[in-house]
Formats: structure tokens, C-alpha cells, sequence
């Protein structure tokens, strides 16, 4: 092309592209790459590293929790609760969580109902963890006004407590269980594993902070412990608890026990120990009242145990029944030891032998007998052997063995010395007597039936020991305060001295009383023991006679036992 004005040929120059080709291709080979890669990592992410990644996330949300099983209910033997378990909202938190703004800790500390210097002080002690109670076992709506307070860091659990209606009244028997609602003592720990039940649990997903995002649904269910019926009746156990506090504040008494069962099954109906305490409310609490001393603790029966000896008398065939023993003077030696009677009573049968409760007499009587005839007898009737009623810390009592005695042991034994047992053991062995000669194991639940009596004397000799009984607390003898108005009833007083470091004491006793009732139809044996009285009386048949009395006859009552006497 010529230039018109200047008449010079020019060219057109080509237009370069704004990209070298080589790096045109080399930015689609970059964004291929790329793509390829992003690609590569998100099937890396999703399919290869999948269960891994899921796993590590559920880690971090989904969270396994135990679902707390009910513990099961004890009644007694009528189906009234005697401890049941109810829920509660525990509080714990988190001290790395918990808001460091003073007034929001002020307001936390004041609802928890301590000092901020108390509630900082607890944190502080547990700064380093991620985990600190509270408080325990907090009503669900006392628990819902501080979880209104939305107080980072602060999580509910769910739990029970335990809750025992009759309080102190049968609160060995029952024992207790901890915070963290496991038997420590008494039923509550020997059934332990029944009442438990077994816990179950859930799978839930929560936020970092802990709170519920979503439940996922139950693994496990939680399965409710066991309901347990007693033997006692609550109604029974009521009046004993109330008799015999009442006696031992009239006596000032170190305490007492009463253990009343059925004669016809051997089934506790009540079961009284003193001192006791509150379970719901164990502040300022005597450990002395935490034992079952009706089961646990043993001593020397006395003369409780004479009706149970001449039982061994009656049925060696050495004594004749109609023998006639002097007592005179009212004391004797044997091996340097002097056996007295509370006076001189002469001449005697084998029931004034019981009615005056001569040790004379029984020494004489039991010194005609073999060596071991009062000890068989006794071991026939369950002493030296555990009850067998399963509860924690019975106590077998001690009845030696008859190896080289000395005539005075010998003799002692029939007087109730020289051997220990609980008042379990010593209802048990008097149910023999009640039960046509048939010994009755006590049993602290109740029984779906009647079980199989123990032989331990000829029903002959077991009724001849309740005639015998009965004119023991005729209106003129010492165990009179024991009778029951409108029922025939029996029994026998016991004065025993207690052991100090010297030997016997002079000043302490306890006193003892064991009587069965009606004589016409035995329906019930109950033993009284109250320890060292120390006002007024000591003696079994002032002091442990009326609480039988009282107990007696309101029990009689209430288990619609037809009176068997006619007033004078």
C-alpha cells in the first residue's frame, strides 16, 4: 500500500496475542492440577479417610451416657415403704469453663448457698481439671433455678437418694447406702446386688461446652433393682421403737433391744435397738447407733436361758419330774466359787426352781446330769451357731465346748453363765418352746410359707415349760409386770451382771426378759434387753417385763390374736 500524500508503501503489522502460547497452557496445566489435586483430597476426605475423620468427630460429639437404674424398694411385710429411692439432679462443672466475671461467680456462689471465698477456694483446687461437683443431691427444683442462672460451665446428672420413712425407728435393721446410693450397711449392704439393679445406657451427641445436642437413642435400658419384703410389721415395729426408748430414758439406760418373731414361721416382726439414729439425717451421728445389736452384739443371757436348761433336765431321764431339791441355805461352794440365791427359798419343785429362779436349784439339778447334757441341749437349740438370717456381722455367739469342765461351769451354764448369744438367737431357741418342740430359724424377709421346724425338744417337755412360764409372772411372782390383760402369757426374767476389767461388776446390769404369747396358741416370742440402767430398778422383771407387757399386748391386738383370758 502506497501513502497517497507521500507516495510511500506501507505494511500492516500483525497483532501479537496478549499470552505467549506456552504460557497459556502452562496456567490450564496449573488449574487442571489444581482441580486435580482439590479432587484428589476430597475423595481422600470422604471416601479414604472417611471412617477415621467420623470416628474423630464422634469422638469429640457423641458421647455414651450411663442411665442410672432405680434401686429397688424395701416394705415391710404389709407393703409400706421403708426405703425407697427417689430422683435427685446432682450439679457439677467444669473449672476451665466456669466465667471469669466476678459478678456471675458471686451469683453462682450464692445459689449454691456458699461464701465466694469457699466457692473460689474449690475451684482452685480443682483448676487443673475439667471436672468438679457442685453440690450432691439437689431436688430437681432447686437444681432447675440454678441451671436458670445459665452459668457457663455448669452441667445436671441425674441420680436418686435414698429416703427411709420410718427413720430411726428400724434404721439398723435396714442400713444405709452412700451418695452414690450403694448399701453400706445392714440389708441395704448384704442385698446389695438384688437392690441395685443394673444401669443402662444411651448414646447422645453434645456441644463442646457439653450441653445436649441430640439423643441418638438407647443402647441399653436400665433395669430396676429388686423390690425386698421384710418379715418386720411397721406397725410393731413403731410400738417396740417407742416402748423401749421410753424405758430406756425412765431407767437412764446405756440402751436396749427387743426382737420379737413369729412363733408359728420364725419371722422377725420387729426389731428395736437403742441408740439409734436419723439415716435421712446422719449430722452429728453416734456410731454406737449403727449397730445392729440384736443381731451383732452378744452377752451373757442369765437367767433366761434356766427354762432352756431344765429342758435338757426334763428329758435325761436322770431327775425325776416330781423331785423335790433343797436350796437351803440360799447358797453353796463349788470349786472356790460361792453360787447364790436372792434368799434362802428351801425346798422346791422344778417349776418353783423357775418361778424363784433359784441358781441353787438349777446347780443341783445340773450337776446329777452328764457333762455335756446342758451343752447339747443348748447347741440343739441354735446357740454357738449363726441365725443364719444373712445379715452383715451376725454374730454366732459362744457356747465352749465341754472339754475338762469344773463342776462350776457346769453348773453356770444352766443358770445362763458362762456362755454369750444375741436376742435373736435367744427368740429363736424359745420358739422351740412355742412350737411344739420344733426350734425356728429367724428370718428377716418374709416367707412365702411356713419352713420346717429344727427338733430340738419333745413337744412333752416343750408343753410342760409353757405351763411353767406361765406361773413364772403370776401376779406374785417377780416377772408379774409382764402379764398382758386379757391373754395368758410367759416368760422369765433375767438380772445379769455385766464384766468389767476386774471381773463382774457389783453396779451394772443388764436386764432381761423372754416370754411367749398366748400360752393357749403361741403366736409370738419376744426378748427385751435393756443395758446398765442406772435410775430406780435393775431387775429383769421391773425393768425389761412391763416393756414386754406393752409391746405384747398392742402386737397381739393388731395381729387379731383372740384373747385367751378372762378378767379377774
Amino acid at each position: 500500500m502506497r501513502d497517497g500524500r507521500r507516495g510511500v508503501v506501507s505494511r500492516q503489522q500483525p497483532i501479537a496475542p496478549p499470552l505467549g502460547g506456552g504460557r497459556f497452557f502452562f496456567i490450564l496445566l496449573a488449574i487442571g492440577l489444581a482441580s486435580a489435586i482439590l479432587i484428589g483430597r476430597i475423595t481422600l476426605l470422604q471416601v479414604i479417610d472417611r471412617p477415621f475423620l467420623q470416628s474423630q468427630g464422634d469422638a469429640r460429639t457423641l458421647r455414651h451416657e450411663a442411665i442410672p437404674a432405680h434401686r429397688g424398694m424395701i416394705t415391710d411385710r404389709n407393703g409400706e415403704p421403708l426405703a425407697i429411692s427417689t430422683p435427685v439432679v446432682t450439679l457439677w462443672a467444669n473449672p476451665q469453663e466456669l466465667p471469669d466475671d466476678a459478678i456471675q461467680r458471686i451469683v453462682l456462689a450464692q445459689a449454691l448457698g456458699m461464701s465466694l471465698d469457699d466457692f473460689e477456694s474449690r475451684v482452685a483446687r480443682f483448676s487443673s481439671r475439667e471436672f468438679m461437683y457442685l453440690r450432691r443431691q439437689m431436688t430437681p427444683a432447686a437444681a432447675q433455678q440454678i441451671l436458670n442462672l445459665r452459668t457457663p460451665g455448669v452441667y445436671p446428672q441425674r441420680e436418686y437418694k435414698r429416703y427411709y420413712p420410718a427413720g430411726e425407728v428400724a434404721a439398723q435393721l435396714l442400713g444405709v447406702t452412700n451418695v452414690d446410693d450403694v448399701g453400706q450397711e445392714g440389708l441395704e449392704l448384704s442385698y446389695q446386688p438384688y437392690l441395685a439393679g443394673h444401669p443402662g445406657q444411651r448414646r447422645v451427641i453434645k456441644d463442646r461446652r457439653g450441653g445436649l445436642v441430640r439423643e441418638l437413642g438407647v443402647i441399653n435400658e436400665a433395669q430396676p433393682g429388686g423390690e425386698l419384703t421384710l418379715a418386720i410389721d411397721q406397725r410393731i415395729q413403731y410400738m417396740a421403737y417407742r416402748e423401749l426408748r421410753a424405758a430406756v430414758a425412765e431407767h437412764e439406760a446405756d440402751g436396749g433391744v427387743l426382737v420379737m418373731m413369729d412363733a408359728r414361721t420364725g419371722e422377725v416382726l420387729a426389731m428395736a435397738n437403742l441408740p439409734s439414729y436419723n439415716p435421712n439425717n446422719r449430722a452429728g451421728l453416734d456410731p454406737r447407733g449403727l449397730r445392729n445389736q440384736a443381731l451383732v452384739d452378744v452377752f451373757e443371757p442369765g437367767s433366761v436361758m434356766k427354762p432352756l436348761a431344765m429342758a435338757a433336765i426334763l428329758e435325761s431321764g436322770v431327775v425325776d419330774r416330781n423331785v423335790v431339791v433343797n436350796t437351803s441355805p440360799g447358797w453353796m461352794r463349788l470349786d472356790q466359787f460361792t453360787i447364790r440365791d436372792f434368799r434362802d427359798y428351801g425346798e422346791l419343785d422344778l417349776a418353783g426352781i423357775l418361778e424363784k429362779s433359784s441358781n441353787i436349784g438349777m446347780s443341783r439339778l445340773a450337776l446329777q446330769l452328764s457333762d455335756t447334757a446342758i451343752w447339747e441341749k443348748y447347741h440343739q437349740l441354735g446357740l454357738g451357731q449363726a441365725p443364719g438370717t444373712g445379715f452383715p456381722g451376725e454374730s454366732t455367739g459362744s457356747l465352749p465346748a465341754p472339754v475338762r469342765w469344773s463342776r462350776s461351769e457346769r453348773a453356770a451354764l444352766s443358770y445362763g453363765y458362762g456362755l454369750s448369744a444375741s436376742a435373736v438367737q435367744i427368740a429363736s431357741a424359745y420358739t422351740a418352746i412355742a412350737n411344739n418342740g420344733e426350734r425356728l430359724q429367724p428370718s428377716l424377709l418374709r416367707l412365702a410359707e411356713p419352713p420346717q421346724g429344727i427338733p430340738a425338744m419333745s413337744s412333752t417337755v416343750a408343753n410342760d415349760l409353757l405351763n411353767v412360764l406361765e406361773t413364772s409372772v403370776a401376779a406374785y411372782t417377780g416377772g408379774r409386770r409382764a402379764r398382758v390383760e386379757g391373754y395368758r402369757v410367759g416368760g422369765k426374767t433375767g438380772t445379769v451382771r455385766k464384766t468389767g476389767l476386774q471381773g463382774y461388776t457389783t453396779d451394772a446390769y443388764r436386764s432381761v426378759f423372754a416370754g411367749i404369747a398366748p400360752i393357749s396358741d403361741p403366736r409370738i416370742v419376744t426378748v427385751v434387753m435393756i443395758d446398765h440402767p442406772k435410775a430406780g430398778e435393775f431387775y429383769g422383771g421391773a425393768v425389761a417385763a412391763p416393756v414386754f407387757s406393752s409391746v405384747t399386748g398392742n402386737a397381739l391386738r393388731l395381729l387379731d390374736v383372740p384373747p385367751d383370758h378372762e378378767a379377774e
